[in-house]
């Protein structure tokens, strides 16, 4: 249950890049990607978008208080073709979060199954017998004196699968106030996960295209 929902509106609408098949957008921490259930939960990434752009269709989401890049179809055609890059895991995610403690190593992989923690629902969980696949591949980027920020390449795309894998493995996201504990939550007023970049196949050109948009933390 989302209380008291006030999403950013400067910028209202960030646009990386268009062309009359796809749109890449960069999304705000606080705003949901498309709409919530009830009137007050409407604003969302997809109306904005649909403003500016009519034919707009939403391929992928993101959370609520992660921001980052976000790919959009601007037609029936592209926006399948995109869906489908996505459900085969064609397509390259790098993400950037920081996270509470020291992590050991410089780079390393999570391979934990993930299910709905369903009395707590949207929180997930990990579940090794009915849980679906998940792998997360970790690098440092750099230290500080309790906190790491990390580059992240999801391997798959399961529901806050980013903010669970690194809470189990006892560093979660700073701001997470899903899953982390007080100290990481006192550490950040918002959650410090960001979609920096995003490597699609245009569905018309058929060229590899990245975007990239760094991260406000």
């Amino acid at each position: 249950m989302i209380e008291n929902y006030s999403p950013p509106m400067d910028p209202y609408l960030d646009v990386v890049y268009n062309d009359d098949d796809i749109l890449i957008l960069n999304k705000p921490s606080g705003l949901l990607s498309v709409p919530g259930k009830g009137e007050a939960l409407e604003d969302c990434l997809e109306k904005r978008a649909r403003e500016k752009f009519p034919g707009a269709l939403t391929v992928h989401r993101l959370d609520m208080d992660t921001s980052g890049l976000i790919v959009m179809g601007l037609n029936k055609y592209a926006h399948r073709h995109l869906s489908l890059q996505f459900q085969n895991r064609n397509v390259d995610k790098r993400y950037i979060a920081i996270v509470y403690g020291k992590v050991a190593g410089e780079e390393g992989s999570i391979d934990m199954p993930l299910i709905c923690d369903w009395p707590n629902r949207p929180k997930q969980m990990i579940d090794y017998e009915r849980g679906k696949p998940s792998q997360t591949k970790w690098r440092v980027l750099t230290r500080g004196e309790n906190e790491t920020r990390l580059l992240l390449i999801p391997i798959t795309g399961r529901s806050h699968q980013l903010r669970v894998h690194l809470k189990e493995i006892g560093h979660p996201i700073l701001g997470d106030r899903f899953y982390a504990h007080s100290k990481a939550l006192e550490l950040s007023d918002h959650l410090c996960l960001h979609s920096k970049a995003i490597t699609i196949m245009h569905p018309v050109r058929k060229e590899k295209m990245t975007f990239e948009r760094p991260s406000l933390f």
